[in-house]
């Protein structure tokens, strides 16, 4: 690894962008730079602070001036943002990742970045997180299993004491109660965010679960030939929560005017209080279902557990492992594209490790 590469995480004080400058920092041969709009000392995990507004009209040169060779993009929501960040690295000769979970965001990327992305002969990668970096590594984990996939179902259990962030609590309330389309029995069928409940069962207890709009929902039904369902859904620990933002999404739905977005950040301090209801455990569960030899059905169920407050730290992982990768010189395909198929299940083994998480696999008839 060479040891002046340059890291510029942008949004490296947020909920997720300090936990990648810390994990990134432990890393011998790498120079982090955390930045923000008002970037300060000490900045996360020795990195080193820089100021950087990624909205100013001299952001691209702000960012040349960093001389970085990989831009971590972490400051959503992404949902609504553009590609600037993306075409100011790849401009000053920088390979991108990012964390966005905006739907349309990632499913564009490659149309709109691929032909930059490869006159710099640089890699771009958007949605390199949970969602699909992760999940889609459960899926070709387990696909050669399958003669014909059928379904994808995902949901994702935070735990109650996990910090959860404005910009993912501003993400999250700019769909509730919105319309989205997800593949259904081989149809696009129309549902409406955080709504669609259903009561799921995890190695932890038993949750309600509501409709979220991910990129997954438009990339694996391509991705995936034959693939005739493809769901994700976000299951709250504390009940009350979860059934309140299912109120005000249905409340969006039926058409009164809440200007929810505007009230991420009070509405992230009140679901602290509910803290004391819940725990530092969290998860996630893949559920594919589809056809093996002899034309019998099955379903694998894959779940992951998150102790001690570090679920925070899986939709890190993906741009953590791609940034290794890169600072190593290793194999990263060039040009842009989603976060689909790059990192493998065993790529996720050591860093599941770091954090004391675990997994299992369930396989029944389907």
């Amino acid at each position: 690894m060479s040891p002046s590469y340059r890291i510029v995480v942008v949004g490296g004080y947020g909920n997720f962008g300090a936990r990648i400058c810390r994990r990134l920092g432990a890393e011998l041969g790498l120079e982090i730079v955390a930045t923000a709009r008002a970037a300060r000392d000490p900045a996360p995990g020795g990195a080193i602070a820089a100021r950087l507004d990624f909205e100013a009209t001299s952001f691209a040169s702000d960012l040349a001036a960093l001389a970085p060779n990989l831009v971590v993009h972490c400051a959503g929501p992404f949902q609504g943002q553009d590609y600037r960040v993306a075409e100011a690295a790849l401009a000053c000769g920088a390979h991108y990742l990012d964390l966005s979970d905006g739907r349309d965001f990632v499913a564009g990327f490659a149309v709109a970045l691929n032909e930059r992305a490869m006159t710099a002969q640089r890699s771009a990668i958007s949605g390199a997180s949970t969602l699909p970096g992760l999940s889609s590594a459960v899926v070709g984990r387990f696909l050669s299993q399958f003669e014909t996939l059928e379904s994808i179902e995902i949901v994702i259990a935070p735990g109650q004491h996990a910090p959860r962030g404005t910009a993912t609590m501003a993400a999250v309330l700019g769909y509730a109660g919105r319309p989205l389309q997800w593949m259904s029995q081989g149809q696009w069928r129309v549902v409406h965010g955080w709504q669609e409940m259903v009561n799921m069962r995890f190695p932890f207890g038993s949750r309600w679960a509501a409709a979220c709009d991910v990129p997954d929902l438009e990339l694996f039904p391509d991705y995936y030939r034959g693939v005739q369902t493809v769901t994700f859904r976000a299951a709250l620990e504390v009940s009350a929560q979860h059934f309140a933002l299912w109120t005000l999404a249905g409340l969006r739905r039926a058409g009164v005017p809440l200007p929810l977005t505007r009230w991420a950040a009070q509405l992230n301090r009140v679901g602290t209080w509910l803290d004391r209801f819940g725990s530092d455990c969290g998860g996630m569960r893949v559920d594919l279902a589809g056809t093996v030899s002899g034309g019998t059905r099955r379903r694998i169920r894959w779940q992951l557990t998150a102790p001690g407050n570090h679920g925070p730290e899986i939709p890190c992982m993906a741009a953590v492992l791609l940034a290794l990768k890169l600072a190593r010189g290793e194999a990263v395909p060039l040009g842009a594209r989603p976060c689909v198929g790059l990192l493998s299940l065993e790529d996720f083994a050591p860093e599941f490790a770091r954090w004391g998480i675990t997994s299992g696999v369930e396989v029944t008839a389907a």
